[in-house]
């Protein structure tokens, strides 16, 4: 038999509606952006699109800074997996911004495997808001 070759590809990225893991919709697109300001409960991420991958499975990890869970420890990546349930599968993988927000502000990485390559990826760039103000605007 033939070895599967899926196909991936991002259909949207950047700030997303909030995400109900009790729905079957997906979140939908406000804005297309990596920069994502540091907003409690804003929604960021990817919806990543796979067809010809029916009961495959798909590993995800999502690099974060730096910052302590309930534990105190530092927190590792977030990682997971999903099964690719239909032909023309959609899933949403994101993040959203909590409290403290200080601590997530910097580089998101977030990243879709299948057999142990990258299939998808990127980097969402968390920026503090300094009065309202854009990130180029407080640069300047």
């Amino acid at each position: 038999m033939a070895k599967k070759n899926i196909e991936a590809r991002i259909l949207t990225f950047g700030i997303h509606t909030a995400f109900d893991s009790e729905s079957e919709e997906l979140p939908k697109i406000l804005e297309f952006t990596t920069k994502i300001p540091a907003r409690l409960g804003i929604e960021f991420g990817y919806v990543l699109n796979v067809r010809k991958g029916r009961g495959e499975k798909l590993r995800f990890r999502i690099e974060h800074p730096p910052f302590r869970n309930s534990s105190g420890d530092i927190a590792p990546p977030f990682e997971g997996e999903v099964y690719v349930t239909a032909p023309d599968f959609k899933f949403f993988l994101g993040d959203t911004i909590w409290e403290p927000a200080a601590d997530k502000l910097g580089d998101w990485t977030l990243t879709m495997f299948w057999e142990n390559k990258v299939i998808a990826q990127k980097k969402f760039t968390i920026f503090a808001e300094s009065d309202g103000q854009s990130e180029e605007t407080a640069l300047k």
